[in-house]
């Protein structure tokens, strides 16, 4: 295996070869999993979960055997399930770690592997190193696993993760619910984008009694080859157009979208001008906005209340936190590490003051239930609030224009570029070199005030090859190599003061 195992695990696109994601890949890795697990304990526990990727089943069953083998005892999903769902299940089933079989949003090329520690957040940094060095002590010492994936499960070292927890894991969504109706006109129209959120989707949504709820049906049946969107990303405008389309028929109000493992939900809202589509930074923004203000109404508003978002999503949550008097903690990009700060405060005793996790890549958490992002408590809050403005007579564009006139107008822009990782590495040297000497760096229009190299500074953040520029008009852009993928991201956000009339 030559794929690096890191932070978010491994993904890679499938194929024969050690580049490549393959059974034998998966089992190197697993060996090297379940080692960094015996760490722990003699018998560890293990949740495994799996989207709708073709082969996502068979490495999941791998895995699971590979883990029976090695004296781990494994709970594995009998269906889809988002990873959410692992995240929360690794935590109920009192597990030492969590594997979800994911590519995330990537093309129906990819697939992925990707671990939690045992209170349901992702890796970060140093598990991921001490898993990676497991992996290559493996490969010195080769181990012959004998035993079918059924002689492992018909023992009783696989089991099934039981049906009352996914009933669970609903229910523990809706009680994060602000407003109690029996009278929702709210008309929906919703889009797995052929994943694994369609089934607790369509719970938790009929449940809270959203009566008029249709399905995009080309798109509503899980399908590894995605045949509607090449890049099954509800960022991606083209993934949408199928669900904008059924809007326009219907007359719907509100089109979501959830990637193939349920963990990002992408929002199209009806407006003056039509139906089109919130970025991921002004969906995070009204949802704390409502949040806020409807918790402060029903007096459950906690004393201090704290809202975690990472350093590339706008400042216009910022900005409306301290209208509340909530404190705001920065983390680096990777919902990991908005879970990392959650660990943190169950360790001292204030979970409670939690109230929203934000990302701008249309990643959100309404509770501490979880320690990593979900579409699906995300989708049931985001519709109960614009049934909340529709009943005032609005729409969520109408409210966001609101905000804007109470807070400023933040403007964001998420631009990504394709680079090779020797390229990135040579691309923000390059860019440290210019900002180091003070010259002008010809791709960006506008001269630089100030800059902030976070692979250099220690402070409240880790160290990280993430570069902060703030420029002379006020306007602001992060730019950082990917995690997951081999492109270079740039994150503007420009703003505009209040004005009277925006």
């Amino acid at each position: 295996m030559s794929i690096k195992f890191g932070t978010g695990g491994i993904r890679a696109i499938m194929g024969e070869g050690p580049d490549c994601l393959n059974k034998t890949v998966i089992e190197e890795v697993t060996l090297g999993v379940s080692r960094y697990a015996k760490q722990k304990t003699d018998h560890p526990k293990v949740a495994i979960c799996y989207d709708s990727r073709n082969y996502s089943h068979e490495f999941a069953k791998e895995a699971a055997r590979v883990l029976a083998a090695q004296e781990c005892i494994v709970f594995l999903g009998d269906r889809l399930m988002p990873t959410p769902f692992l995240s929360f299940a690794t935590r109920r089933l009192g597990c030492d770690l969590g594997i979800s079989i994911t590519a995330s949003h990537n093309g129906k090329e990819y697939n992925g592997y990707k671990v939690y520690n045992e209170d349901g957040c992702q890796i970060t940094k140093k598990a991921a190193m001490k898993i990676q060095q497991e992996i290559r002590e493996g490969k010195k010492k080769p181990c012959i696993i004998s035993g079918t994936f059924e002689e492992y499960r018909d023992c009783g070292k696989i089991c099934t993760i039981p049906q009352e927890l996914t009933e669970e894991f609903c229910k523990v969504i809706l009680s994060y619910g602000l407003e109690e109706k029996d009278n929702y006109d709210l008309k929906v129209i919703y889009s797995p984008l052929n994943g694994a959120g369609k089934e607790a989707i369509c719970k938790v949504i009929r449940q809270k009694g959203i009566k008029h709820f249709l399905l995009v049906e080309e798109q509503s049946n899980p399908d590894g080859n995605f045949p509607t969107c090449p890049y099954p990303n509800p960022e991606d405008d083209n993934a949408m157009e199928l669900g904008i389309r059924l809007c326009k028929k219907t007359e719907a109000d509100l089109f979501l979208a959830t990637d193939p493992d349920g963990d990002r939900v992408g929002v199209v809202a009806k407006g003056k001008e039509g139906y089109i589509r919130l970025n991921g930074n002004q969906v995070g923004v009204l949802l704390l906005d409502y949040i806020l203000r409807k918790r402060k109404e029903k007096g459950t508003l906690p004393n201090s209340p704290i809202i975690i978002k990472t350093i590339v999503t706008t400042d216009l949550i910022r900005k409306i936190a301290e209208a509340y008097g909530a404190e705001i903690i920065d983390t680096l990009t990777g919902f990991k590490y908005i879970g990392e700060k959650l660990g943190e405060l169950e360790k001292k005793g204030e979970l409670s003051r939690f109230i929203f996790g934000a990302e701008e890549s249309c990643g959100y958490l309404i509770g501490p239930y979880v320690r990593d992002k979900d579409g699906i408590g995300a989708a049931m809050m985001i519709c109960e609030m614009a049934q909340e403005y529709k009943s005032q007579g609005i729409s969520l564009w109408e409210r966001m224009e609101e905000i804007y006139k109470s807070y400023g107008r933040y403007e964001t822009k998420t631009k990504t570029k394709n680079y090779e990782e020797e390229e990135a590495r040579k691309y923000m040297e390059s860019l440290r070199t210019a900002l180091e000497k003070e010259e002008e760096f010809k791709e960006f229009e506008g001269k630089v005030k100030a800059y902030k190299d976070y692979s250099k500074e220690e402070g409240e953040l880790p160290k990280a090859n993430v570069l902060k520029l703030w420029f002379e008009d006020g306007s602001t852009l992060i730019v950082r190599p990917s995690g997951t993928e081999p492109k270079i991201k740039f994150y503007e956000e420009k703003i505009r003061e209040v004005f009277e009339k925006i």
